[in-house]
């Protein structure tokens, strides 16, 4: 009998029931909590071609695993539907994510659809995406040209043998920086850089990012080691605080902190004395921000998500796909916002937070 161990991707989420009034989208939305809908990932594949060991270890995520189907994947022509029914809510910021959104057959496609939609107040959206950096240095100029704003990359190291050692995939560190500069070069800037810190596996090398990255234009940013999902066998002994990796910075080259640009921005930002530019600190594990949490997630395969951290989505593709109207997904949307009560980070460590760590959806399949 065979050991293996299978870890599904996703849940077994209910079909919204649209009941009671129709809920006609005037631009505002609020949760329980009173926090607005601003911010929408779209989740457009659960490949990767990287196998990081804090988001898909090899050991789980091997040659046959049983990734989604490709009908089972929302149309390009679905998420823009479904997308222009959040931006009518309130939505002025999406991020397309994965697993790896470049994987995607086409995606420049899907971005010029996104491009063209406004927010209620005819202003055009923050179109963003975050990736790997493998395959950016050939796809940036599409994107630019496709309407993406900006982009995020995924670096947890400069030392090749490390790096190829975490994203076990034998990608180069060479090939991300490439990437990085090929979007800086046409105008998908600020291109903000995201490492994830794992103590005693990668934290000797905050200080040579943070060197490499000072003076170049780009935004580095640090995030606590998260226990997203049930794959990557978390542990807090691995999470450093993000107030240690700034004073590790700061002991090198003076810091003093900088205003937000927004209340639900997710990084504390820090800027070098000297002018150097930036970084910020993402702190979900000491510092949890849910308060003024924003964002909605909708997976691969058209599931609505309120955390990074739920058990369970709701199946908007099944409204989408049984002819649903879209003042009836739009009143669906409404209504499990208004519902919408998750504070996972705020809870960590209670009994309600633990009850859930079996059942947590994996970081891959509705992005970070």
């Amino acid at each position: 009998m065979s050991s293996r161990r299978i870890i599904p991707l996703t849940d077994v989420s209910a079909v919204p029931v649209v009941d009671g009034p129709a809920l006609a989208p005037n631009g505002v939305l609020h949760d329980t909590l009173a926090r607005p809908l601003r911010d929408l990932r779209i989740s457009v594949t659960d490949r990767c071609n990287f196998r990081c060991v804090y988001c898909m270890p090899r050991a789980v995520f091997d040659k046959d695993y049983p990734f989604l189907p490709h009908g089972a994947l929302l149309k390009f022509e679905e998420i823009e539907r479904l997308a222009r029914i959040f931006v009518a809510h309130g939505v002025e910021k999406i991020r397309l994510t994965g697993g790896e959104p470049l994987l995607r057959k086409n995606l420049e496609f899907l971005i010029e659809r996104l491009a063209l939609l406004r927010t209620p107040g005819g202003r055009p959206l923050d179109l963003t995406l975050t990736t790997n950096g493998s395959l950016l240095a050939r796809k940036a100029r599409s994107l630019k040209d496709a309407g993406l704003t900006r982009v995020t990359v995924s670096l947890d190291a400069l030392d090749d043998t490390l790096f190829r050692r975490m994203n076990d995939a034998d990608f180069a560190v060479a090939d991300v920086l490439e990437g990085i500069a090929a979007a800086q070069a046409v105008g998908l800037a600020p291109v903000k850089i995201n490492m994830v810190v794992k103590r005693g596996t990668n934290d000797a090398e905050i200080i040579p990012m943070a060197r490499r990255f000072r003076h170049s234009g780009a935004v580095l940013r640090f995030i606590e080691y998260m226990d997203v999902g049930t794959s990557n066998g978390w542990n807090m002994t691995e999470v450093l605080p993000s107030a240690d990796v700034v004073a590790r910075i700061a002991a090198h080259f003076p810091l003093a902190p900088l205003d937000a640009h927004s209340l639900a921005e997710t990084a504390q930002r820090w800027g070098y004395v000297d002018g150097g530019g930036e970084i910020g600190v993402i702190s979900s594990v000491t510092r949890a921000f849910c308060g003024s949490c924003t964002r909605a997630r909708l997976s691969t395969e058209g599931k609505l998500y309120l955390c990074l951290f739920a058990s369970a989505g709701h199946d908007l593709r099944a409204l989408v796909r049984n002819g649903s109207s879209d003042a009836e997904i739009a009143t669906a949307v409404a209504q499990i916002w208004h519902q919408r009560s998750d504070r996972y980070s705020q809870l960590r460590g209670s009994a309600a937070a633990q009850d859930a760590d079996e059942r947590r959806v994996e970081m891959s399949y509705i992005g970070g």
